[in-house]
């Protein structure tokens, strides 16, 4: 655990109380403070309360007079769609708002580091697409490379719930734009922007909010290295603010729709093959077309991200290629999980917007597609290059119907249990075909997560199979 620094015997209130909001408060109070617990909901305050720790109705705005900080849980909203009541009362009363991420960024360093050969690093992974999968890549060739590393934030363990790192250790946190927008201290020594999508729209008010919230890892954090996507406009306009010249290698740049050129530093990969540039010269390449685990051009992506920061740690590009080809990549995301008759399966419940699943879409071959839930904001307009590839659409979710209108020129089967689309499917399915879970959507119409979506779907071509 990283006791909380700078708090010791302030009284610290804690808004939310699953996994990290429960991991702030013990890690508060390992730090000397006084954490003050409250959840809207009955079962996660019986769970606090187990642990001991005080509860407090915040909505009772008299506690705020000797609270020093509020530390909100990623999903409660502070701006928009409109601010939750608990933080509206703590900013009318000036208390500053904050989180796990900004809490572990203030406690991080210790005296003791002085005493370190090598300090430990933090590396900073935020995207629309994508993050899960590069930060668990980079963790993965930090160890085959035989350095120490824990994954932490929004992947793995809650990010004050890590050991304290040694010398050369290297954290990888993996943080969504809830994470990045709230936290006061934002201090990686390399972030990493993937891609940006639209998502989370209601929460940010629009995509600039989005971006601009992603943008804080970089603005608030100064970081020593940056690793910029450039394949969308937000991406080429951050590294062109925090560049200071072409040859600026502080900047690190990586796409999978072009070609990259230009005396800097950068990354790309095009038609399977991941090239390293440098100074205009290519320095590495490595054919990704061979890595089971990282199938599809988005999975390209996120292998340019990976190898960029391990680069930037000094791993050398044969160790790196190495460890990808040993990667077996994580559920839930274009995930193989059986084969039977010439007929693939794959989980990608993780594709919960649009984006995401086109490029699922874009990475296989005559799919047999089950898609449908909770639909985000913008339509599905953004799927359109990838619907060449689907033989057939398998509709689930309580909008079943609404969402296959909106594939027009597709030939759509609603169907609404995720047991009736996958019978559908592996009934119809050709050798040759890829039965393939990529929704495109949100999941809370049916299920709890996208996890549970998943499991639900394993469970399914399982049972058809007999597996």
């Amino acid at each position: 655990m990283i006791p909380v620094r700078g708090l010791s015997g302030a009284r610290v209130a804690v808004l939310g109380l699953g996994r990290s909001g429960l991991t702030a408060a013990r890690a508060l109070l390992a730090g000397g403070a006084h954490p003050l617990c409250w959840d809207d909901t009955p079962a996660a305050r019986q769970r606090a309360e187990a642990e001991g720790f005080e509860l407090v109705n915040l909505h009772k705005s008299r506690i705020w007079e000797d609270v020093s900080r509020l530390i909100v849980s990623p999903g409660i909203p502070h701006l928009y769609p409109t601010p939750n009541p608990v933080i509206a009362a703590a900013m009318d009363a000036g208390v500053p708002v904050d989180n796990d991420i900004g809490l572990f960024f203030q406690s991080l360093a210790t005296p003791e580091w002085d005493n370190l050969d090598s300090p430990p690093k933090v590396i900073a992974v935020t995207g629309s697409n994508g993050k899960s999968t590069t930060s668990a890549l980079l963790h993965h060739i930090i160890d085959a490379a035989g350095r120490d590393s824990q994954l932490a934030g929004n992947i793995g363990r809650g990010v004050l719930d890590i050991d304290p790192p040694g010398g050369g250790g290297v954290v990888v946190l993996e943080l969504s734009s809830y994470q990045t927008e709230l936290a006061r201290a934002l201090t990686p020594d390399v972030a990493v922007f993937i891609n940006l999508s639209p998502d989370h729209l209601d929460r940010h008010g629009g995509m600039g909010g989005y971006f601009a919230a992603k943008r804080r890892l970089f603005s608030e954090g100064g970081p020593d290295r940056a690793i910029i996507g450039v394949d969308e406009v937000e991406g080429r306009m951050l590294s062109n603010q925090l560049s200071q010249g072409q040859s600026d290698d502080r900047v690190l740049r990586i796409s999978v729709a072009r070609k990259l050129s230009g005396p800097g530093w950068s990354v790309f990969a095009r038609k399977g093959f991941l090239s390293e540039m440098r100074k205009g010269r290519q320095v590495a390449s490595i054919d990704l077309r061979a890595i089971p685990g990282l199938p599809g051009s988005h999975n390209h992506q996120n292998a340019c991200a990976a190898y960029a920061a391990a680069r930037s740690l000094g791993i050398a590009p044969r160790v790196i290629e190495d460890a990808m080809h040993s990667f077996e990549g994580l559920p839930h995301r274009s995930q193989c999980i059986a084969e039977a008759a010439g007929v693939v399966y794959v989980n990608d419940s993780k594709a919960t917007n649009v984006d995401s699943a086109a490029k699922a879409l874009l990475a296989f071959r005559n799919i047999r597609w089950i898609c449908g839930g909770l639909a985000k904001d913008g339509g599905l307009d953004g799927l359109s290059e990838g619907l060449a590839q689907v033989r057939k659409a398998y509709v689930i979710g309580r909008e079943a119907a609404g969402f296959a209108l909106q594939l027009p020129g597709v030939d759509t089967s609603i169907c609404t249990t995720m047991a009736e689309a996958v019978a559908q499917a592996s009934a119809e399915a050709e050798a040759g075909d890829t039965v393939l879970l990529a929704p495109a959507a949100a999941s809370f119409d049916q299920y709890d997560n996208f996890e549970q979506r998943g499991d639900d779907f394993i469970s399914e071509v399982r049972a058809r199979l007999g597996a």
